[in-house]
């Protein structure tokens, strides 16, 4: 039933953005994101110790030992950053929606140095990077593009009022809310390392979903941090940046070594899930572009396929092979 109400809701408010951001006009359905919020704390997420940090705008979950994943539950996203903490530093992995400072968060949970790494640049995973000073990018046009900040119209379509549960959170003015510009300290590519002290983290290029897509593999540990990559709910794959045959190549390095991982760590829903998923991502994949599935529904420019219990949220362009101008950057809301 979890995963049905998410479906459902999440392609609902899909809608409402698609609906705002192609003919600035709202359908209003009688299913709405309410659905999920009555349905909080997801099933796996329940299962959680739920750390006493938390507050009214961010639930934080000990995930795993030493892995904190800070959910923003109230916001259709649901966006999650992992904070991932070694004997000397810890990587917080994406700062969030920026609807609230997430520092104040991370500062309650560790007093050590933070570094910060994004699993891709979209707005909803790069809200809080200016709270920081160490922020680790790929050195790509895409990101630095998107370092630029996103303005309020680019994504003024996630802070309608349907978009949360219930009214918009007290003190947010969802007028000007936008991401403000921030800046790499350093750049990183794919098999560079960072050490924590006691723990290592690889740095894995997967681009598909955007250019600049990464997962972290805690190889020791048996962990892996997807991003959005993969997560545990709809996979949106219709934005001009993404490339399906990258995002395919991705998907099959990834599952070559998921034998040797135990959780899988997606940026929405649901903190953790039991590696397997990847695999199944794969199969269902190869379907998808076969060409011989047919949409379930179509929102606007963009097709929801149900393929063997994955559901993929794209675009005909992309399935066509085709990428928009990644040059220009990318919110993540953008369309063909």
């Amino acid at each position: 039933m979890k995963n049905l109400i998410f479906t459902l809701s999440a392609l609902f408010i899909l809608a409402l953005v698609s609906s705002c951001q192609d003919d600035k006009t709202m359908y209003v359905e009688n299913n709405t994101f309410q659905e999920i919020c009555d349905n909080y704390p997801t099933a796996i997420n329940a299962k959680l110790p739920l750390s006493d940090v938390s507050d009214d705008w961010f639930q934080v979950y000990e995930s795993h030992n030493g892995v904190y994943s800070i959910i923003e539950p109230y916001q259709f996203q649901v966006s999650i950053s992992h904070l991932i903490i070694g004997d000397d530093r810890a990587v917080l992995f994406d700062t969030g929606m920026g609807i609230f400072p997430i520092r104040p968060i991370v500062e309650r949970i560790t007093q050590l140095p933070i570094v910060v790494l994004n699993s891709h640049t979209h707005f909803d995973h790069v809200g809080g990077n200016a709270e920081f000073t160490d922020v680790l990018a790929i050195n790509s046009v895409y990101t630095k593009t998107n370092m630029m900040g996103f303005e309020h119209d680019e994504i003024a379509s996630d802070v309608i009022p349907e978009a949360f549960c219930g009214e918009s959170p007290a003190g947010f003015d969802v007028e000007v809310y936008h991401t403000k510009p921030w800046s790499a300290s350093k750049y990183i590519e794919d098999g560079d390392i960072i050490d924590l002290g006691g723990r290592i983290l690889e740095v894995l290029h997967v681009p598909g979903h955007t250019p600049d897509a990464i997962t972290l593999l805690d190889a020791k540990n048996r962990l892996l941090f997807t991003g959005d990559t993969f997560y545990d709910d709809n996979l949106w794959l219709f934005a001009p940046e993404t490339n399906l045959d990258n995002y395919t190549s991705s998907i099959e390095r990834l599952t070559g070594i998921e034998g040797d991982i135990k959780y899988l760590f997606g940026a929405h829903t649901s903190a953790r899930v039991d590696a397997g998923r990847l695999s199944q991502v794969k199969a269902s994949l190869e379907k998808l572009r076969s060409g011989k599935v047919q949409p379930d529904n179509k929102i606007g420019k963009r097709l929801i396929f149900h393929v063997d219990g994955v559901n993929f949220v794209t675009a005909q362009p992309v399935l066509d092979g085709k990428q928009g101008d990644i040059s220009r950057g990318g919110s993540g809301l953008g369309s063909w």
